[in-house]
Order: structure tokens, then sequence, then C-alpha cells
């Protein structure tokens, strides 16, 4: 999921880079809301001392 988080984040720097203003803010938020959800995964898996998968 962070690696999905880091591929918009990617996307959106390239978008913005070539002018692509309306493109660049909706995979902006796409890349944070998922940044977000990762660290409350991490925090929860952190909290309760479970590993993930298992």
């Amino acid at each position: 999921m962070l690696s999905r988080a880091v591929t918009f984040l990617v996307i959106a720097i390239i978008a913005a880079v070539f002018g692509f203003g309306e493109i660049v803010g909706s995979i902006a938020g796409v890349a944070l809301v998922l940044c977000f959800v990762f660290l409350a995964l991490v925090l929860i898996t952190l909290v309760t001392g479970t590993k993930p998968g298992g």
C-alpha cells in the first residue's frame, strides 16, 4: 500500500512538471489518503502487537 502511495506521489510530481493542474490535485489527494491509511494500519499493528498475515 505504501508503494501505491509513492507511485501516486511520483505521478503527481510528473504531472505538475508538465502543467496538468487538475490531474495533480486528484492524484495527490489519492496519495495522501493512501499514506494516511498505511500509517493507521502501522499504528494499529504496533498497538495490538500482531504481525501482519499471522
